[in-house]
């Protein structure tokens, strides 16, 4: 009887794990084929595109003349340094800023903390759009309208991730921090020799999604600059679409974008187990 119920149990288990790994296939090849068909669109030429009255699911004759072309459409190197330059700074200085914040709201003591971090947390309740329209006059009205200070300024803080910080550095224990400074341990130094390093995947996770974020960024660049040699990649694609050659030639449309998107997909697979682990740990408490 104990046999049957085991066998029971484990044939349960197994169609179980099945049903599990199925449904997971079925989503990955759900969330991925979009990526696939982007890429398959890319390395057909122009007239096999559209000689296509049904959608083939492979290249007969793949080709790259649609990268060619995407880069010749419009200067879209330019637009890749441009893009690097705005999400190196931005990023760098986000982070020396909310690292420093959250410092400060973690471990230092001073009249209004509290009051201060709750005011900071109410900015979160303000819609964006206000916020950039805020922005655009602050930078209008300092002539900073396309230039690099002009993109990079608005957007070198976040209230997110300095709660997101601030939450992983009283993680660490206060006895520390106590023993630091009995040891004559400034608070900077105490900052870089410790909380950082244990903190380090919650720092990487951010650095990620602020990459991914300044790289995806349109909506600001799109307003702030009307001189193409300020132009993120982001503006290239819209670019190549209203000047009608996109519309047209949509497997050159389709290159660009790859070409837009491999970098952050490169990033995010260099860096997965980092992102996993600092979500993670900023997830507990204690």
């Amino acid at each position: 009887m104990d046999d049957k119920y085991l066998k029971r149990e484990r044939q349960r288990k197994l169609a179980g794990r099945i049903a599990v790994y199925a449904f997971l296939t079925l989503w990955a090849l759900m969330v991925l084929f979009p990526f696939y068909w982007m890429v398959l669109t890319s390395i057909k030429s122009y007239s096999a595109y559209n000689s296509e009255y049904v959608p083939k699911f492979i290249a007969e004759a793949p080709t790259l003349q649609n990268y060619f072309d995407a880069f010749t459409a419009v200067p879209l190197a330019r637009y890749f340094l441009n893009t690097l330059v705005f999400t190196v700074g931005t990023t760098a200085l986000m982070l020396a800023v909310t690292v420093l914040a959250a410092f400060a709201f973690a471990r230092l003591d001073f009249k209004g903390k509290n009051l201060v971090f709750t005011l900071f947390l109410a900015l979160m309740m303000i819609p964006s759009e206000l916020v950039i329209i805020t922005n655009f006059q602050t930078v209008t009205n300092l002539g900073m309208r396309n230039t690099y200070q002009g993109l990079i300024l608005p957007s070198v803080t976040s209230v997110f991730y300095i709660y997101l910080l601030k939450e992983n550095f009283e993680q660490i224990p206060d006895e520390l921090y106590k023993a630091a400074k009995v040891d004559g341990t400034s608070d900077f130094k105490y900052l870089t020799k410790v909380m950082i390093p244990i903190c380090r995947p919650t720092i990487i996770t951010v650095v990620i999604l602020k990459v991914i974020e300044c790289w995806n960024s349109y909506v600001w660049p799109r307003l702030i600059t009307d001189d193409k040699a300020y132009f993120l990649v982001s503006n290239g694609i819209q670019e190549i679409r209203e000047n009608g050659f996109g519309r047209e030639n949509i497997p050159a449309m389709m290159a660009a974008v790859v070409v837009i998107s491999v970098p952050l997909i490169v990033l995010f697979l260099i860096f997965r187990k980092k992102i996993m682990a600092g979500v993670s740990r900023g997830g507990t408490k204690g």
